[in-house]
């Protein structure tokens, strides 16, 4: 794991760039962070119990949550793909499903029992737009890329994360329930999505 460099010796060195190999968001691919929302996830159906068999449903994911939760709606336009922080939730497991089929860009680690990301293991996903994706409590990740302007993608986490984003102290975010680090300051790396 790279160790994290201090202000001084950050500011002497040039800054690293990793490039990220997109990987297709499979299940098999996706187990270390959480689980897919859709029926790609293998999922198995069973009748609701009303209306003769043609409604059935599942369950293709525990979604934890011991507080109030927020189900917000963002459009997302595109951006450089360039990852200079990654984040985690401790208290719940946050979603993202995308409305209208157009694809997105996910950047995450597996959760750590540090306090920093291995930023070893950091990967990209490309989510097709026909699936969402439901986070294990602790995984690393960046806020989805759009591919295409005006993707719009339903998150569902707690709203004390919301409030917790608003708490920046030295371009990062700190709350009971996230930690927002900058990999920039922090390692001296920007990951960049090959796409």
């Amino acid at each position: 794991m790279a160790r994290p460099q201090s202000d001084s010796s950050l500011a002497e060195s040039k800054l690293e760039r990793r490039v990220l190999t997109l990987e297709p968001a499979t299940a098999e691919a996706l187990a270390p962070f959480g689980d897919i929302l859709g029926s790609a996830g293998g999922v198995e159906f069973g009748a609701a119990g009303f209306y003769d068999g043609k409604v059935q449903t599942c369950n293709p994911t525990k979604f934890v949550s011991d507080d109030d939760t927020a189900l917000t709606l963002a459009k997302i336009d595109r951006r450089p793909f360039e990852v200079r922080f990654l984040e985690q939730h401790f208290k719940h497991t946050q979603s993202f499903i995308p409305l209208g089929g157009k694809p997105f860009v996910v950047v995450m680690a597996p959760p750590t029992h540090t306090d920093l990301p291995d930023i070893d293991t950091v990967r990209a996903f490309l989510f097709d737009g026909s699936a969402g994706f439901n986070m294990k409590i602790g995984t690393w990740h960046e806020f989805p890329f759009a591919v295409e302007d005006g993707t719009e993608v339903i998150v569902i986490l707690r709203n004390e994360t919301n409030r917790d984003l608003r708490k920046v102290e030295g371009g990062e975010a700190h709350g009971a329930d996230v930690d927002k680090k900058n990999i920039q300051n922090r390692f001296g790396i920007v990951f960049e999505v090959d796409i």
